[in-house]
């Protein structure tokens, strides 16, 4: 799960106010569209929920307290077993999923569709054979530059010789070769704050494809990670440029026809809102001075 620079889920915690962080998602926003970006880490703007991003969250859910069960207890039937109550849970947190569908036949598809997802897991690995380390844990350090970094991550194995690897769920299909190296940013930005935190690198970072059973591994060495830090620098230095001047340029693509801020958006005849001071301010507290 799904797991900003500026994470929103921590943002009401006045401790966390203190000081922002680069997230992998938020990270990856700016890459794809400074606009984008500007309205969730800056403007904080709210978003309507998506079938399939809400779906997602929910088998991440079930998937996490699957394992609070013992080993014997894992099965496909008890993952199923626990999707109504994490969905009742999803609505009392967040009332406006309700309002994603249209009516009964559209609900019961969408939990229908999440039910076959938790089939698929079981049939790429067996949850009574693990015994994960962590699960869902937020993971955060800072770089010797000062720029601090924070992110969540789904679940962690430690085996018996200390070899760590990293977990990540999708809920969606894996991706086309070419397009491998994109998906594979979230998990080295995992690994780099791992081998910070602990000093070793993870011996391998996992995705795990649900919508289409296939699995993306990749085994880290200390070099990319070095290069992967300084990226990471580079991207912090264009990041709070940006910012100073103010100038959060759209980035049109392919990907604008999903974007939830096209009223706000000059590409679609929009006008964003007016700048909040307060936020620049926050964002540019990720690098200590």
């Amino acid at each position: 799960m799904t797991d900003t620079v500026v994470d929103s889920s921590l943002q009401d915690a006045p401790e966390e106010r203190r000081r922002a962080a680069i997230s992998p998602s938020r990270a990856k926003d700016f890459l794809q569209c400074p606009l984008l970006f500007r309205f969730r880490a800056i403007d904080r703007l709210p978003e309507p929920p998506s079938q399939a991003a809400v779906k997602g969250s929910l088998v991440h859910n079930v998937l996490e307290r699957l394992f609070d069960l013992p080993a014997a207890g894992r099965t496909e039937d008890a993952a199923h077993g626990l999707l109504d109550p994490q969905w009742e849970t999803l609505q009392e947190e967040r009332p406006d999923v309700a309002e994603m569908f249209t009516g009964p036949e559209e609900l019961t598809a969408w939990l229908a569709e999440a039910r076959g997802l938790l089939t698929q897991y079981f049939r790429m690995e067996n949850p009574s054979r693990l015994e994960p380390a962590e699960r869902e844990a937020r993971v955060e350090t800072e770089l010797s530059s000062g720029i601090l970094l924070r992110g969540f991550v789904d679940r962690m194995d430690v085996a018996p010789n200390g070899a760590v690897r990293v977990v990540d769920y999708k809920t969606g299909k894996s991706p086309h070769p070419s397009y491998q190296d994109d998906a594979l940013f979230q998990m080295r930005f995992y690994a780099l704050m791992l081998w910070r935190l602990h000093g070793t690198v993870p011996a391998r970072l996992q995705l795990v494809y649900l919508g289409n059973g296939r699995t993306l591994t990749h085994d880290p060495v200390e070099e990319e990670l070095v290069a992967f830090e300084r990226d990471l620098e580079g991207l912090w230095q264009r990041m709070a440029g940006v910012a100073r001047a103010e100038k959060f340029a759209p980035r049109p693509s392919r990907l604008c026809a999903w974007c939830s801020f096209q009223r706000y958006c000059p590409t679609f005849g929009g006008e964003p809102p007016e700048l909040p001071a307060d936020g620049v301010a926050h964002l540019l507290t990720v690098q200590a001075v």
